[in-house]
């Protein structure tokens, strides 16, 4: 998930590099001109729609029908969405290494563009597969393999990447900026699932070589996206924990950029409150967060990873049709990002989170008594995935957003790598709980896992209740 939302509250004052010309040091007193956050700001939208077509094929709905087309059983389907979720535990190593790191763009190449150039070795699998050198089963481990290790890289690179865009995101623009940058990305899904469905259910040589083919294009667009990082200002994380006291000259800048982006934010950028408390067990607002996000992160993955493998399965639909719910949700997703983003600038994250999380939390039930007709195929199953995108768009803003506004500057990629590996072990647990439940159920396994999931949402919401939400101004 390279799509978030990050409110940045760290110095200007640090050491960095234009990447786009020969490297230059900057003393801790100088100032990152507006240009060149202009520049890295576009260079990151750039990356998310590009790492969007890179997910696409490794993960999601044509990985799912692949697993389907391999006779996978439910508790690989578990596995396969648990194993991203574990690996978060490998974060907080992440984030002490990225933390003696002198750029965040060369351990940035060193974890994800590793990660993403693995996804090769699968397709070579998929072509031996197809040549009968290897069958289903050792396909389907393989699968696993690779799922596992890229997604390991990627933890250890997910702290480090999420703190550097945090330092290049002006303050007051970050809702606006990054509702549109994940419009962008949600587009460029709306737009290329479907292709890749289609390409995936009608190629000439069967599915299998059709997975191929877009696994392929999209690990080739994953290192275009890594590519784009080069044109980011670097930032030097040790010069980061050094000057992470100095936020005024940073309100200075961040105001100046903000003024030229819109007449909407064109007012002073006050210094945000630093977190007084020195030690991350002593914060209880992030304590009380890091409750919330893994219980909620349970909760949903009692049944999310489950409701593809229920239209591809137990209602027997053609990826095609499931390419196309898809793409509806990726559109509302990408028509609500916006208004979602403005909101929480206004009134808010937890708000938002509290209100649309009852929505979110009764979700689950929509799916009971869905079958194979046409009211349910061509109206109900599509207006649930918009409904989906819309609510879901609100959630990961403002989960971001408030965990951003939590978390101090200095050693910022040690509390986002604490959360993400917390939630990561929840998560996976939760997954794992629903694939036995799903497996071993005897009748309605899956919808009773829906209802479960639906109870276990409401409750996860009752710690928002305690959470102070840090000053916006």
């Amino acid at each position: 998930m390279d799509s978030v939302q990050i409110e940045t509250t760290a110095p200007l004052t640090l050491e960095f590099t234009q990447i786009a010309s020969p490297p230059t040091s900057i003393s801790p007193n100088s100032r990152i001109p507006k240009d060149t956050i202009r520049t890295s700001l576009k260079a990151s939208t750039a990356d998310s729609v590009l790492a969007s077509v890179y997910s696409l094929g490794t993960g999601g709905i044509l990985l799912s029908n692949l697993l389907v087309e391999l006779g996978a059983s439910p508790v690989v389907f578990g596995m396969l969405c648990s194993i991203p979720m574990l690996v978060n535990l490998i974060q907080p190593l992440g984030a002490y290494l990225s933390e003696r790191s002198t750029s965040r763009f060369q351990y940035s190449l060193r974890t994800h563009g590793i990660g993403r150039l693995l996804w090769l070795i699968l397709v070579i699998g998929i072509a031996s597969a197809s040549l009968g050198v290897i069958d289903a089963h050792q396909l389907v481990i393989l699968t696993l393999l690779i799922v596992l290790l890229s997604n390991l890289l990627g933890g250890l690179g997910s702290a480090s990447w999420l703190s550097w865009v945090a330092m290049i995101v002006p303050r007051r623009l970050r809702g606006r900026f990054f509702g549109t940058r994940n419009s962008a990305a949600n587009l460029t899904t709306l737009i290329c699932v479907p292709m890749a469905g289609l390409v995936v259910s009608h190629w000439y040589g069967g599915s299998l070589q059709g997975y191929g083919i877009v696994l392929l294009v999209s690990v080739v667009f994953g290192i275009m996206g890594l590519g784009c990082q080069y044109f980011q200002v670097d930032m030097n994380p040790q010069s980061q924990n050094t000057y992470y006291g100095k936020l005024t000259q940073t309100s200075e800048i961040q105001s100046e950029v903000a003024k030229d982006e819109s007449s909407e934010v064109a007012q002073s950028i006050h210094p945000p409150q630093e977190q007084s408390t020195n030690s991350i067990w002593k914060n209880s607002n992030f304590l009380i967060f890091l409750l919330y996000f893994s219980f909620w992160t349970l909760a949903v993955n009692l049944s999310s990873p489950f409701f593809n493998l229920y239209m591809l399965d137990t209602l027997d639909l053609d990826v095609s049709y499931v390419t196309i719910y898809n793409s509806f949700q990726a559109g509302a997703t990408l028509l609500m990002l916006i208004l979602w983003g403005r909101l929480a600038d206004k009134i808010g994250n937890r708000p938002i989170l509290i209100c649309i999380g009852i929505l979110v939390a009764a979700t689950p039930l929509l799916w009971l008594g869905i079958s194979v007709n046409r009211l349910d195929i061509w109206l109900w199953l599509p207006l649930l995935h918009i409904l989906i995108g819309g609510t879901w768009a609100a959630i990961d803003l403002c989960n971001n957003n408030i965990q951003l506004a939590i978390a101090p500057t200095k050693n910022q990629s040690i509390y986002f790598a604490i959360a993400a590996a917390a939630a990561g072990v929840s998560g996976a647990l939760g997954t794992t709980i629903g694939s036995f439940i799903a497996q071993f159920a005897q009748s309605g396994g899956l919808l009773s896992l829906f209802v479960l999931s639906a109870l276990f949402r409401l409750v996860a919401l009752v710690p928002l209740m305690f959470l102070q939400e840090p000053s916006r101004s």
